[in-house]
């Protein structure tokens, strides 16, 4: 990975709910020399906002950077009860491995999380820094509609969520029997992060400043990024050499994938290896839809295929309750994707699988390395 100056690295912040998937966002993030991350807020979703918020310290102590501050957000939606995902994620959360060690050090509970996030973000100078929301959007949505001036002054936002379904590309959302129509991951129609909090989405999406400047990672493209059994072996050995005993970080990532392998392959028939949604957004950074990135760094930057700069209106249907009935929920959640010539969210439609998984690897390497620095 080639060394990049600490005063070009891009700032950003991460708004997520940790999470299996969110715990690759948050190395990436944290590791990444082209990256500066000022912060992390939690979020509920994924587990409650007691257990995501113990998860992003854990994962920050584990990969040797437990000095990053994180700011517990929002427990539930604006206007609807929280919802969690015991059925992918565990009950903590982060299921799958006991060697995840706790934080050392506190979040920070005596300021505001939105109000730290607007400080944070307008410090850095005018159109540098990046939002990624990896989870519900409460908290993102609560920040630029308390503080509009910090749609101004980003750079991007990168959001995983949505779904468009209707062949927008080929990834399966289920490999089970009766569900090739199938749209969304929590409903027929409908992707968990949006569906956590509609209002809040649809907010964020129908706020015309932020739109040329949002991406978003639907599970029409996170379903194509599978972390096979290759991939897992990989990330536990790094190398060739499985004889070599793998580190701690490399143990606890390649556990959590293996438990998130088998959730996936029980709810999804998705047998392959899960679908490693969250680093996406984080990746889209690192590329293409960055065009400042991609200007400085053409040959380290990732390829999103997003036909040549297609774009779209977005909106997210907001009627029906949350439930297990269809015909309660209805269509609730759906992310609604109109094509438009001119400024418009990117929803790109596929990426560079090499360049990504190599992005994985090279930060858990990162952590490796961070993690023998420290020792």
């Amino acid at each position: 990975m080639t060394t990049i100056a600490i005063d070009s690295r891009t700032p950003l912040w991460l708004d997520c709910d940790p999470g299996h998937d969110d715990a690759f966002a948050i190395l990436i993030s944290a590791l990444h020399p082209a990256l500066n991350l000022l912060g992390i807020t939690t979020i509920h979703g994924n587990a409650s906002l007691a257990k995501t918020t113990a998860n992003a310290g854990s994962v920050l102590e584990a990969i040797g950077r437990p000095e990053i501050p994180v700011y517990p957000g929002s427990s539930k939606p604006f206007s609807r009860p929280a919802l969690h995902a015991p059925d992918i994620h565990g009950e903590s959360g982060l299921d799958g491995t006991d060697l995840l060690p706790k934080a050392s050090v506190a979040p920070i509970t005596d300021k505001n999380p939105i109000l730290a996030m607007r400080d944070a973000l307008l410090a850095q100078p005018k159109g540098t820094p990046w939002v990624i929301a990896t989870g519900t959007l409460t908290n993102v949505a609560l920040l630029f509609s308390t503080f509009p001036e910090v749609a101004e002054h980003i750079a991007g936002l990168s959001i995983m969520g949505g779904a468009i379904g209707n062949g927008f590309t080929d990834a399966p959302m289920s490999k089970l029997p009766g569900e090739e129509t199938r749209i969304g991951n929590v409903t027929p129609w409908a992707e968990f992060n949006i569906y956590c909090d509609p209002e809040s989405s649809e907010a964020i999406f129908s706020n015309p400043v932020l739109a040329s400047k949002t991406a978003i990672m639907a599970l029409d493209l996170t379903h194509q990024v599978l972390a096979d059994s290759e991939v897992q072996s990989r990330i536990l050995h790094g190398g060739s050499d499985s004889s070599k005993e793998p580190t701690v970080i490399r143990k606890i990532l390649h556990a959590l994938l293996i438990f998130f392998a088998g959730t996936y392959d029980k709810v999804f028939g998705l047998s392959t290896g899960p679908p490693l949604h969250d680093p996406l957004a984080v990746a889209a950074v690192l590329s293409n839809l960055n065009p400042e990135f991609a200007k400085k760094h053409p040959e380290q930057a990732i390829k999103f295929d997003d036909k040549g700069g297609e774009r779209f209106a977005v909106s997210i249907v907001t009627d029906g309750t949350h439930g297990q009935d269809v015909s309660i929920t209805g269509q609730l959640g759906r992310t609604l994707a109109t094509p438009v010539e001119g400024p418009g969210v990117a929803i790109p439609r596929g990426v560079d699988l090499e360049a990504f998984w190599n992005l994985i690897l090279d930060c858990v390497q990162l952590a490796d390395d961070c993690n023998a620095a420290r020792a």
